[in-house]
């Protein structure tokens, strides 16, 4: 499939060539959670026409940063899924999506928010200097959606669904305080006071989650 070139013998020149089509960006950001039906995909970006998203992925797989394959009996299902050199892009999305944060307040009008894009906020608000090391796991209930961070030995992994084992569930009930917490607007205690959130676990673990997500 051909590709926009733009003529520069440049590593970034090159990067582009892949990512600097609309959505292609998103959707890798989307399979970072792990393996993705089509119907996911699609559920996750919401405003995507369809023939893009097909024409993404193909892109996608063609340039050797997805694959495609079944899974195996009884799921019947196909799901897209990054490959090795795909995966390395995490810490160049991480540093773009830490950039606009800068600019966020409140959503504009029509802007969703997605598990996948909150997702992709903890993962850019994790500040692994707070961690030292530490092995820690979390499980956050924002409603619609639930989110699991494990970190161990210092390392997040991020994922859509339940924690196994967490050792901290923390669970919106009203407002934004999640959001206030990673923003520092309000500390653990106020959150806990004033309702709007709900723990499983350790309360003392709420303030470490709040030193290690961080915006």
């Amino acid at each position: 499939m051909a590709t926009r070139e733009y003529g520069q013998f440049c590593g970034l020149a090159r990067a582009m060539e892949v990512l600097g089509e609309r959505w292609a960006v998103l959707i890798v950001r989307n399979l970072l959670s792990g393996p993705q039906r089509y119907t996911d995909l699609r559920n996750g970006l919401p405003a995507i026409p369809t023939n893009i998203l097909s024409t993404r992925l193909k892109q996608l797989e063609e340039s050797g940063l997805a694959i495609r394959r079944a899974l195996p009996h009884p799921e019947r299902a196909v799901v897209y899924e990054l490959t090795d050199c795909g995966r390395d892009l995490e810490p160049a999305l991480i540093a773009l999506g830490r950039w606009g944060a800068r600019t966020m307040t409140e959503p504009r009008p029509g802007e969703v928010i997605t598990a996948e894009s909150v997702a992709m906020s903890f993962r850019t608000a994790y500040r692994p200097e707070a961690a030292q090391g530490a092995t820690v796991g979390f499980e956050v209930r924002l409603g619609e959606f639930t989110i699991n961070l494990q970190i161990t030995g210092g390392v997040l992994t991020v994922g859509l669904g339940a924690h196994p084992a967490p050792d901290l569930v923390v669970e919106r009930l009203s407002g934004h305080p999640v959001r206030e917490l990673m923003s520092g607007s309000k500390a653990p205690d106020e959150v806990l006071s004033d309702g709007s959130v709900r723990v499983e676990g350790d309360p003392v673990l709420l303030r470490r989650f709040a030193e290690l997500f961080r915006f």
